[in-house]
């Protein structure tokens, strides 16, 4: 078994890639080629989240790049980020057949990583491995067809029978074809289990954050005794139809009498106009919107937090579910508050890292708020250490690709001892 000694030829199929703010398919691929391996990327032509092509990008059959060490092959895709069922679809399924194109490119590769944000990705890979026999790990991100029936793109309970009766025979059969299976989370592992994939196929690999500076330099308000006046909370993220920002904006704006209590929205998405307006009829004054900050921005965003706010609705996938925002508040050594059921509760209350409370419940999150401003300087700050510490052991960037590298390696072996024979 030669292969475990040996750098290996590895395929990344991701639809989003650089420059689109594509944390996890990009720094796996640079890291795995740092580790000596042979990475290739076939991905889309940049365009999210605006759902415009970037400056610079004219859409061709065939386009080749670099990304360093990294060789990245682009294919036609249908531009769209629309609410639009039948624009969305068009952008899925483009991307998923254009893929195809790339088969000459991923002739001899090792294995084949598909990051799956969307499920259609793993098309070409499949194909792959039935024709060639070339394995794939399918690594999970949302998980279908809850992540396309429960949201706006399909409205109406026809419709989302008819989405999930077409989409739950062909989901069984990508995991039947897939070599292993990733979860991004023990609830997620578990569902998939529920789901028929093969139970030595199922492994969870935490998501990492943004990790530039984060560990050496810890952020936020709590990082000192003096610490500022008051509690300063702060939501980062996309202002969506999952997010449960009503019940946020509601316990903000039971908050009264509690001098120096801020909550800072950061983000824009199709709520943001009715949460404004909700904060208004409140009178929720201490509620104050800033919308959309760039990427590089957040530097601002963690050192003007005691808190970070993780909300989700209650639906059954989101306990499976790690926001991004976890990740990127515990690597910067920001405690959380939380509504999110499931795995993110779990670890909050477990390792103490925060306060949770459950989804949709106003009166329980104002609660958390308020025990959140009860907290001393220093309580904060053990908090954040705490927070900092988990994330360093469980979620960081190396223990990620380690693992993940593992999976591949054991992986590739499977299809050389299938060769061999």
């Amino acid at each position: 078994m030669v292969i475990a000694d040996r750098s290996l030829k590895i395929v990344i199929v991701s639809q989003y890639y650089k420059p689109e703010h594509a944390r996890i398919p990009v720094e796996l691929a640079r890291s795995l080629a740092e580790r000596g391996h042979e990475v290739r990327v076939v991905t889309g032509y940049p365009n999210y989240p605006e759902g415009r092509l970037y400056p610079g990008y004219r859409q061709r059959l065939s386009h080749h790049e670099s990304d360093g060490a990294v060789r990245v092959r682009r294919v036609p895709i249908v531009v769209s980020h629309s609410q639009n069922a039948l624009a969305r679809f068009a952008n899925y399924v483009s991307f998923a057949v254009s893929s195809i194109g790339a088969s000459r490119f991923a002739a001899d590769a090792d294995v084949v990583y598909v990051y799956a944000t969307q499920m259609t990705a793993s098309l070409a890979p499949c194909l792959w491995r039935a024709t060639r026999g070339t394995p794939f790990v399918l690594h999970v991100q949302d998980l279908w067809p809850e992540s396309v029936t429960g949201s706006s793109m399909v409205s109406g309970s026809l419709a989302k029978r008819v989405v999930n009766g077409c989409l739950r025979p062909w989901l069984g059969a990508v995991y039947r074809s897939s070599a292993a299976v990733i979860g991004t989370a023990p609830t997620m592992a578990r569902m998939l289990l529920d789901r028929g994939v093969e139970s030595q196929k199922v492994h969870t690999v935490l998501n990492w954050a943004e990790e530039n500076g984060a560990q050496e330099q810890p952020r936020g308000r709590a990082r000192s005794d003096s610490g500022g006046t008051g509690l300063s909370l702060v939501y980062a993220g996309n202002l969506g139809e999952f997010q449960d920002l009503d019940t946020v904006v509601r316990a903000g704006a039971k908050i009264t009498g509690l001098e120096g209590f801020t909550l800072t929205i950061v983000g824009s998405g199709i709520a943001e106009e009715g949460l404004k307006s909700l904060a208004r009829d409140l009178g929720a004054t201490n509620v104050i919107f800033r919308g959309r900050v760039p990427h590089a921005g957040m530097d601002e965003i963690y050192a003007a937090s005691d808190f970070q706010v993780v909300p989700l609705r209650d639906l059954e996938i989101f306990r499976g579910t790690i926001p991004s925002k976890f990740q990127g508040s515990l690597a910067n050594g920001i405690p959380v508050i939380t509504t999110v059921a499931g795995d993110v509760s779990t670890m909050v209350r477990t390792h103490e890292i925060g306060f949770a409370s459950g989804p949709g419940d106003v009166d329980a999150l104002a609660a958390s708020f308020r025990s959140a401003y009860a907290l001393s300087p220093a309580s904060r700050r053990l908090m954040g250490e705490r927070a900092r510490a988990y994330y360093m052991t469980e979620m960081s960037r190396d223990a990620g690709v380690e693992r993940i590298e593992e999976i591949l390696r054991s992986t590739a072996k499977i299809r050389t001892k299938k060769v061999r024979h």
